[in-house]
């Protein structure tokens, strides 16, 4: 209870700027949680996916492929469900692929930059709130005779803006690293599922209509 009362004091002496502070925090604890689902919920064995895909692909059995992806509702899954829906309807595999993890990469890059922003933006929160307590602190009205602390401690209490920001500005970069790195690992999957398709597809495809020339 003590510890609650003293960051309660802290946070009352930081000033004003601690509330923007305490909204970036609670926007960063916010969008970590929801990524953290979102990319759980997302991500899946890819090797093991492939392995089921690649066979049904290379019998032509779009049909099962179609519906392997649909019982799979991951983000490399959709990606080859467009690229198979495609290739029933005859279209351009590539740009079905493209076009497909193209929007599936938009999502999983959404609210990063927001967390982009928090990195920067903490820090300079944190030292406008020390400059306007310095300020308020060597204020000729502030000081007082006889009182020689007066000034040393406004000046501790100025620099817990700075040291607040410096936090979350921290924290902020370690959660914005380890979501990119989780995106870049679903993009890679994401590549190694489309690769696998336009291997096979165009082929199989190519091959009917030579045998349909030559009959």
């Amino acid at each position: 209870m003590e510890f609650l009362s003293q960051c309660f004091m802290l946070f009352h002496k930081g000033g004003p700027v601690m509330y923007l502070m305490l909204l970036c925090s609670f926007l960063v604890v916010t969008i970590t949680v929801e990524r953290f689902i979102y990319y759980r919920n997302a991500a899946t064995d890819t090797s093991a996916f492939i392995r089921k895909l690649q066979p049904l692909i290379e019998r032509q059995r779009i049909g099962e492929a179609i519906q392997l992806c649909e019982q799979l509702p991951k983000a490399v899954s959709q990606v080859a469900l467009q690229g198979l829906l495609a290739y029933q309807r005859g279209s351009q595999i590539e740009n079905a692929l493209e076009s497909a993890a193209t929007l599936t990469t938009a999502k999983l890059r959404q609210y990063l930059n927001y967390l982009s922003a928090i990195v920067t933006l903490s820090p300079l929160l944190g030292l406008l709130g020390t400059v306007v307590g310095m300020i308020t602190t060597f204020s000729v009205l502030n000081m007082k005779a006889g009182q020689p602390m007066a000034i040393t401690g406004g000046v501790g209490e100025a620099l817990i803006a700075t040291a607040t920001g410096l936090t979350v500005a921290v924290l902020s970069f370690v959660v914005h690293v380890y979501f990119s790195h989780r995106v870049d690992s679903l993009i890679t999957d994401m590549e190694s599922v489309c690769a696998t398709v336009i291997s096979f597809l165009p082929a199989k495809k190519a091959v009917r209509r030579d045998s349909h020339e030559i009959a």
